[in-house]
């Protein structure tokens, strides 16, 4: 018999995302068969699927946290923002269209089949489904029509556990201040809380746990300690990138308004070697910087006009001229080209803009999306390489004959003549050990890193982290069997 338990928090970016992948860990671990689902995810930094598709990154380190291949099922509900009043909507792992949010708040009633069918689906191969919430269920105003946290939790008779995030402070209003605004309903669906994220002595809050385990009448779970290695793990939100100092090989990277994908700067923030620093709109693109990386977009001619704005483009030219590097993925590949058509209007308005010139490429958007996983080898060392694609458009120019990938056959990417400006579709590309100590030699520094044996003894650490904070039997005993229909 599967059982089923949701980890709904008080708002977002209260470490939901990373307790689900622990406890994934921890019950795997115990010899359950578990599985990983969100209903409905915001976030343009994806993965792809085994099965092919689209789901937030978080649910595929749920997933390998669980030992399974990520699938689609796992979140079915995908929004991609695109605009502060638009985001691209995928259902099942496909583009299923773009949406503004008011008309997405009309009709997302009816996505609560898809994401029910899912479920339904994911729950057959699993012992223990574990769910994950957004946002807070706290947002009354959004109440009608949930499919995110506690209207899906009804539907599929799924308990909630109730994460506050006690780092942020006022964690007592926050799970309290929760109870007091909800319907008896949905009430009646919470079994309990846990706090996260304390520093220091969790003994100290002993005595906030018990006020708020009498004002509400639930038991607590847990008073889970700051998880120091948290960083070490792939970010899915964009609140969780940070710079990272290193050694003496600087890497900087714009930070976007719309950047997508950026866990492809994980592996090169987990190195010793190497400093990442992230830099904010107002801020110059620092002069020191070996290396310029323009990450992914979800909106790359937006993002290019956001770029231009701050200035960067002014300084990227100069960093060029001091003979600095340059890496331009995915959107930032189209944005290093000299031109960007969008005859159709897929990125915004239909048009075309001036690329930044860096490359000698052009790149025409269209409505195909690539979504796929990828093997491939550096050029010309033939440093295996795995990463995925998820892109619209495609680039062409005379840079293209200076490939320095190639996958599954075909040349892919583009260099400048001098070779110190590259752009490539593939995303992922510096998790493949070999390769990213084959570019990082280029800079004097040395990859002694194992990334993906790194990810894994993280995520071992953390399951240890919540079986020793948590109770994690109780938590099992309140998993309750949901309802199909």
């Amino acid at each position: 018999m599967v059982r089923a338990i949701m980890i709904q928090g008080t708002g977002s970016n209260v470490g939901k995302s990373m307790l689900v992948a622990g406890l994934a860990r921890a019950f795997a671990r115990r010899g359950l068969k578990v599985a990983p689902f969100k209903p409905q995810n915001m976030s343009n930094n994806a993965a792809v699927a085994a099965n092919g598709g689209e789901i937030g990154r978080a649910q595929a380190l749920q997933a390998r946290a669980a030992g399974r291949a990520p699938h689609t099922d796992m979140n079915p509900i995908l929004l991609k923002p695109e605009t502060d009043t638009g985001a691209q909507v995928i259902v099942q792992g496909k583009r299923a269209g773009t949406m503004r949010a008011k008309d997405y708040r009309k009709d997302k009633s009816k996505l609560l089949n898809a994401a029910l069918e899912s479920f339904a689906r994911l729950c057959q191969d699993a012992d223990l489904v574990l769910l994950e919430g957004a946002g807070s269920p706290a947002e009354t105003n959004l109440r009608a029509g949930d499919i995110a946290n506690m209207g899906f939790a009804c539907a599929a008779n799924v308990p909630v556990i109730l994460v506050g995030d006690i780092h942020r402070g006022g964690v007592i209003a926050q799970i309290v201040g929760t109870h007091a605004v909800l319907e008896n309903a949905d009430l009646a669906m919470i079994r309990g809380f846990a706090v996260n994220r304390f520093k220091g002595d969790v003994s100290l809050f002993d005595d906030g746990r018990d006020d708020i385990a009498a004002r509400t009448g639930w038991p607590c779970l847990g008073v889970v300690p700051w998880f120091e290695d948290a960083w070490k793990l792939p970010a899915e939100d964009m609140m969780d990138i940070r710079s990272h100092a290193g050694g003496t090989c600087k890497v900087a990277v714009p930070q976007l308004e719309r950047m997508a994908n950026f866990d492809d700067l994980d592996p090169l923030s987990a190195e010793p070697g190497v400093s990442v620093e992230i830099i904010p709109a107002g801020r110059p693109l620092p002069g020191d910087a070996d290396l310029v990386i323009l990450p992914g977009s979800k909106s790359t001619i937006g993002d290019l006009a956001f770029f231009r704005k701050q200035g960067w483009d002014i300084d990227l030219y100069a960093h060029v001229r001091r003979g600095g590097h340059v890496l331009g993925l995915c959107g930032g590949y189209q944005m290093l080209g000299r031109v960007i058509a969008d005859p159709d209007g897929v990125d915004g308005r239909p048009g075309s803009v001036d690329g930044l010139g860096l490359l000698d490429v052009e790149t025409v958007m269209s409505g195909e999306k690539r979504v796929e996983l990828r093997s491939a080898q550096a050029l010309p060392g033939g440093e295996p390489v795995t990463g995925y694609e998820i892109h619209m458009g495609r680039t062409q120019g005379p840079d293209t004959a200076r490939a320095w990938l190639q996958v599954e056959g075909r040349p892919e990417g583009a260099a400048s003549r001098d070779g110190r400006v590259l752009g490539s579709y593939l995303h992922g590309i510096f998790a493949s050990d070999a390769f990213r100590a084959s570019y990082l030699q280029r800079f004097g520094a040395r990859s002694e890193l194992a990334y993906e044996d790194s990810v894994e003894q993280t995520l071992e650490a953390l399951a240890y982290h919540l079986e020793q904070h948590m109770d994690l039997d109780a938590l099992l005993s309140l998993a309750a069997e949901p309802r199909f229909g």
